[in-house]
């Protein structure tokens, strides 16, 4: 029996043909539980139950596929309700309720028997609270779904990060409206998919679980330090744009990736020189330099990170003769400069070398003689020979 071949004798007569196997069934349930009711009452719902059903059979011309006993019926029931309510096929919960296929929730309000079926067709609802009260209801096998709802079931193939197994997970799923009759994972996932989970995932965590070290953070602290001075010419690569551009910044490399482990092999100090281009990085390391070199030879690094970004921290010996701060970011920014005593503890903190020469270093010269006396304290550190030593040419 086809939902679609249905007679219009049959449509007549499907209201009693629901009825009457929910009086037939209530009657032998109360007799098996020993129900309180007299017998005189269960024969008269036993005998009303035959008169539904001989005059349902009066309705309908003869056809192989319609079901000709109460049994049968009853067995019919649910399909036959969920034709007359499709919007009403439910599945039941992990808690006992029920999900209906438009989404809504519902349940008996006392325990039946039918609370135990895994699928019902619900023919009367109460929708008055925030989840709908089963009134009647019949239950429904899982095969009819497939056999007359076909064409209304709905495949959907994801891909979904997970946090617990760090990787993709590929799954297929079957849907009828919101009940999900399968879920299970995708044996041949398709690449795209993954591409874009994996994009939603660096865009929803990034720095937590792409691959930065302390070389790439410098990288992107440099090019954010060029970009605060030209933002047309130079790319935001803050951890925000970089997440909000995942498509344009990462999809090349992390096509045919799937898992965490797989990620960590990526170089993000190479993406970020890529998304650059060879000319623009040379620029970088001309206007953003990694290093300084100090008179005395030494390279110096350069931290782009806090708030007196450019600095760099070096030991005062090693920059006599300097006359001027280093300057970088075309010339216009000068690197602050830690200066550190031979112990590399601070003594002092300047951006303008030639002011702190004239002024401030015979008061700190005093200071770092009286506590190194072998060091070398030149009167004239603009014209003294730096060095990396205790004193210059002496070897140590």
């Amino acid at each position: 029996m086809k939902k679609g071949s249905l007679s219009g004798a049959f449509n007549i007569a499907v209201f009693i043909g629901l009825l009457n196997p929910f009086l037939h069934h209530a009657a032998h349930a109360a007799q098996t539980a020993g129900h309180t009711a007299g017998s005189a009452d269960i024969q008269r719902l036993l005998t009303v139950s035959r008169q539904w059903e001989n005059r349902l059979a009066a309705q309908l011309p003869p056809d192989p596929a319609v079901p000709d006993t109460a049994g049968d019926w009853m067995k019919m029931c649910g399909l036959l309700i969920s034709f007359a309510y499709p919007d009403r096929i439910a599945r039941r919960r992990g808690d006992g309720r029920y999900l209906l296929r438009s989404g809504r929730g519902a349940a008996f309000d006392r325990q039946q028997l039918l609370g135990a079926e895994p699928f019902l067709a619900i023919a009367e609802v109460d929708d008055e609270g925030t989840e709908g009260r089963i009134l009647l209801a019949a239950p429904m096998e899982e095969t009819w779904l497939t056999e007359y709802y076909g064409d209304e079931l709905k495949e959907e193939k994801s891909a979904e990060w997970n946090d617990e197994i760090g990787a993709v997970r590929a799954r297929i799923t079957l849907s009828l409206g919101a009940i999900v009759l399968k879920d299970q994972p995708d044996p041949k996932p398709s690449p795209e998919l993954i591409l874009q989970a994996l994009l939603r995932v660096i865009s929803e965590q990034g720095s937590r679980i792409l691959p930065w070290n302390a070389k790439s953070r410098q990288l992107q602290a440099r090019i954010l330090f060029l970009r605060r001075m030209d933002e047309e010419r130079w790319p935001d690569v803050s951890d925000e744009a970089l997440s909000q551009e995942v498509e344009e910044w990462f999809a090349p490399y992390v096509a045919g990736l799937r898992k965490k482990s797989d990620l960590h092999t990526l170089s993000m100090h190479q993406i970020l020189e890529n998304r650059l281009g060879w000319q623009r990085v040379q620029e970088l390391n001309e206007e953003a330099p990694t290093h300084l070199v100090v008179p005395s030879g030494s390279r110096i690094p350069v931290q782009y990170d806090g708030p007196q970004a450019p600095y760099a921290s070096v030991r005062l010996q090693e920059v006599f003769g300097m006359m001027e701060t280093p300057r970088i970011g075309y010339g216009r920014i000068p690197v602050t400069l830690h200066l550190l005593s031979p112990a590399s503890r601070p003594v002092q903190v300047t951006s303008d070398l030639t002011s702190f020469w004239r002024t401030t270093y015979f008061e700190v010269k005093k200071d770092l003689k009286g506590r190194y006396p072998k060091h070398y304290w030149p009167d004239d550190p603009m014209d003294a020979t730096p060095t990396r030593r205790v004193r210059p040419g002496n070897g140590k």
